[in-house]
């Protein structure tokens, strides 16, 4: 089992940065990939941005020169730092986990393990 806890979502204006944090315990060793997805209401869950334990990062093209995702080794926190912010990035913000070290997947089908959210307001 791994769990999963995200933080630093919150209310920003338009052009601000934001960086949510996910906390992972339990059976974190080993090959894993962790990923970012958003979920805006009335609409579908949608990939963000992932990292994987062998080195492979992918963005969403909504995300590719605003936001880095990183991970912090020694404490196991994987990161998503989100600038430029715009309206359009409200929404709240999942990190999930699986135990494919190679590849991102960005279907959210493809991960076991999903932290309770953190929600983010853009404001205009």
């Amino acid at each position: 089992q791994v769990q999963l806890v995200e933080s630093g979502g919150g209310l920003v204006q338009a052009g601000g940065s934001l960086r949510l944090s996910c906390a992972a315990s339990g059976r974190t060793g080993g090959e894993n990939s962790v990923s970012w997805f958003r979920q805006a209401p009335g609409k579908e869950r949608e990939f963000v941005a992932g990292i994987s334990s062998r080195g492979a990062i992918r963005y969403a093209q909504s995300a590719r020169g605003r936001s880095t995702i990183f991970r912090d080794n020694g404490k196991n926190i994987w990161y998503l730092q989100m600038n430029s912010l715009k309206p359009e990035d409200t929404a709240k913000y999942y990190c999930a986990f699986n135990t494919d070290g190679w590849i991102v997947a960005l279907s959210a089908t493809q991960y076991f393990y999903w932290g309770q959210g953190t929600q983010v307001f853009v404001s205009s």
